[in-house]
């Protein structure tokens, strides 16, 4: 019996110890658990606010380099719509400039309807005070053969002295060896009109008859005397007559009509 009891209560010691060990041994990792997930929480906490962070940065710039190519995309197209416009631009003032050309060859045509023209444009000019010429679009192909009158709206340009298949070249009346017979609009008396080689903008008019009474103002014309230009265009205007000791010396500064610096279309008479 004796032997049974001390059994039986050492069982109960057992179990009590074993009891107070399990107790123990729970309350022991269930600390050790929280003291880990703290721990875990400090550490994971902030790798999870970076990683949101760089998250959004990517979203971001994600969304940054989407606009970025929609940006590239409409600054092409407006490249390419400006360039049309551009294209536009240049044929709208091209077909304003040949609508021009145009009005300019009719007003001319009907002014000098009286004569048998072809239309020319100039292509190429030297304007200096020892040489003065214009080539024109017009040449042999043309009709156009040497001697030929050319004129502007405003009067006389000059004559061909020059002839190729496709252009030719003008003498104006402003060259330096250019010689124009002429005549005063109001006394109708014959005078020379040449170019200088110290103003390629006037003219020199010469050989002025005694008793001619020159007017500041007046037009003088082509007479139709040396077998070149017709009679009757306007060359210019009287702007200075210098008087000398001898009556038989003086002479007179003619302004052209034509600006010869802007002259641009033109027409060649063929008769």
């Amino acid at each position: 019996m004796n032997r049974n009891k001390q059994t039986e209560i050492l069982g109960v010691i057992i179990t009590l110890v074993i009891l107070i060990l399990l107790i123990f041994l729970s309350n022991v990792e269930t600390n050790k658990l929280s003291y880990l997930e703290s721990v875990a929480s400090s550490i994971v906490n902030p790798i999870q606010r970076i990683a949101i962070d760089i998250k959004n940065k990517i979203q971001g710039n994600s969304a940054y380099f989407s606009n970025m190519d929609n940006i590239i995309a409409e600054n092409e197209e407006l490249r390419e719509k400006n360039s049309e416009l551009e294209t536009q631009l240049r044929e709208l003032e091209k077909i304003k400039a040949d609508n021009n050309t145009l009005k300019e060859y009719m007003n001319l045509s009907e002014k000098y309807s009286s004569y048998d023209t072809v239309p020319a444009y100039v292509i190429n000019k030297d304007v200096s005070n020892y040489s003065s010429t214009l080539i024109l679009n017009v040449g042999a192909k043309d009709g156009i053969t040497e001697n030929m009158t050319v004129i502007a709206d405003k009067g006389l340009v000059g004559h061909v002295i020059s002839v190729a298949e496709k252009t030719c070249k003008v003498q104006v009346i402003i060259d330096s060896a250019s010689t124009v017979s002429s005549m005063i609009s109001t006394t109708s008396e014959s005078i020379i009109c040449k170019g200088t080689l110290d103003n390629d903008q006037i003219l020199r008019a010469s050989y002025i008859p005694t008793g001619a009474e020159l007017i500041q103002g007046d037009n003088v014309y082509t007479s139709g005397v040396g077998g070149i230009y017709p009679k009757g265009i306007i060359i210019g205007t009287i702007k200075e007559i210098i008087t000398t000791s001898n009556i038989t010396d003086r002479y007179a500064i003619v302004e052209p009509s034509v600006d010869f610096s802007k002259v641009d279309s033109v027409l060649v008479i063929k008769e």
